[in-house]
């Protein structure tokens, strides 16, 4: 085959994924276009990887690559490298293409030439390859004009020029090799969908999406990289700590320890906050001048007390009028950032703090918080009872989730207070890992905290 007669590249990448492999290769040969070329790459496979590979190998169209270990992006550049196509495509070796994706995908990109890259829906399978969801996205830019959720890795097609120019996928991080073109094409290209499943996406433990820690540190790493990028020098990033003397589950929670020898909730938060040289000024917040005091211990030059008024710790009172009073007291610009750091979440890292920041910046928005996605059934009473508002049987869709916000960090524009409101009108948000999101409520949730504490501790001993 002819480069000329090439369109579109498709490469499987495998990494003992043998078992499905088959499935994966025959639903490209199975396509009802013909103008395409495949790249097979296993990536230091330790079961029979390379025999079903090198079975297909004579196929005119079907070129082979094996590789000694190198990771799914130098596997993904490699096969940039070697793309013959005008558009590319990744599946993975566990995956399966509808027989019509790439004619879809492929005449999308003909019609649309200022679009560098379209992703279709996709159905949510087992091992067996039975279907359990199907996955909805609602189309960019006519229906979603909050474009913080990425494209799939895998399943999306881009044009092979625009990937070369972007510099192709970075190799440092191990893993969310789409987030990553992502955040750098959306500066530069448009972007596009098609409300049609057009693959099949298996869910098992062997796969990426289970390795969620590489994967939160490559996203956090991405995010930093592009807010730096955007913000530069402009406006200063500033942590405020809210503490209160009553009004929690028991007085002057903040001064609480977690341990006998160690530091209170209120040294928990100050410490994990003056970690960080992206923040420039860490303000405690209190009625209690105890605090004060406590703030004094530090000698720090970038930590600040503010004092609080009693009335304003009320739980009905938002923290908003305290913020108010520090723009006023601290010189803050509109350009500043605010990152709320509650002691009550004292396993809060600050990445977290950091990636609050830099999604918002990424995005353009105007507030970004820490949310949990609610997988139970949430019910509203309706006229003939209650009715469920957060599930669709095997259709899931983007704008059907329901989040709560994880109470681990917030951030946000100075300037939003102008407009009467902290969060503004372009809010965004981020996942947190479990291990970071155990809020102190009352005295059972302290107690659970000071266990975790010690568990920790001798974990890391």
């Amino acid at each position: 085959m002819t480069n000329s007669e090439v369109k579109i590249t498709v490469y499987i990448a495998s990494h003992n994924y043998g078992h499905f492999l088959k499935d994966a290769i025959e639903s490209v040969l199975n396509q009802s276009v013909e103008n395409w070329e495949m790249i097979l790459i296993n990536d230091n496979s330790s079961d029979n990887t390379r025999e079903l590979m090198d079975m297909y190998a004579d196929h005119e169209r079907i070129r082979v690559f094996h590789t000694d270990g190198i990771g799914l992006p130098s596997v993904a550049n490699l096969a940039l490298k070697h793309a013959r196509g005008e558009y590319i495509v990744r599946l993975d070796g566990d995956d399966i293409f509808d027989e019509n994706i790439l004619l879809v995908l492929g005449n999308y990109l003909d019609k649309n030439q200022d679009t560098a890259l379209v992703f279709p829906d996709y159905y949510l399978v087992d091992d067996d390859g039975g279907i359990f969801q199907s996955e909805r996205r609602a189309k960019v830019f006519d229906e979603n004009h909050m474009l913080d959720i990425p494209a799939h890795g895998a399943c999306t097609m881009i044009r092979t020029d625009v990937l070369k120019e972007l510099g192709g996928y970075r190799t440092d991080l191990g893993a969310q090799d789409g987030f990553d073109f992502w955040t750098k094409v959306l500066n530069r290209y448009k972007c596009g969908n098609v409300n049609v499943p057009l693959f099949y996406y298996r869910r098992h433990g062997k796969n990426l999406t289970s390795s969620s820690q590489r994967i939160f540190r490559a996203r956090r790493a991405i995010k930093k990289d592009a807010s730096a990028a955007i913000r530069q020098d402009e406006g200063r990033t500033i942590a405020v700590i809210p503490c209160r003397k009553y009004y929690d589950f028991t007085t002057d929670l903040w001064s609480k320890p977690l341990a006998d020898n160690s530091g209170s909730l209120l040294d928990i938060s100050i410490k994990r906050c003056l970690a960080s040289d992206e923040i420039d000024l860490v303000i405690v917040s209190s009625d209690n001048l105890e605090v004060q005091s406590v703030v004094k211990q530090y000698q720090h030059p970038k930590l600040r007390f503010h004092q609080r008024q009693s009335k304003d710790t009320l739980r009905s009172r938002p923290i908003s009028i305290a913020i108010k009073d520090m723009i006023r007291t601290f010189d803050l610009k509109d350009e500043d950032i605010i990152v709320l750091s509650y002691l009550q979440a004292p396993f809060t890292t600050i990445e977290s703090l950091r990636e609050a920041v830099d999604t918002m910046v990424m995005n353009e928005a105007d507030s970004a918080f820490a949310i949990k996605e609610i997988t139970d059934t949430v019910y509203q009473r309706t006229a003939h009872g209650l009715n469920s508002i957060n599930y669709r049987g095997q259709l899931k869709a983007d704008f059907d989730i329901l989040y709560r916000d994880a109470r681990v960090s917030t951030a946000f524009k100075v300037g939003n207070l102008k407009h009467g409101s902290i969060n503004g009108s372009r809010r965004v948000h981020f996942v947190v890992p479990d291990a970071e999101t155990h809020f102190i409520e009352n005295k059972e949730d302290f107690n659970v905290a000071r266990a975790l504490f010690q568990i920790r501790k001798e974990e890391d001993q």
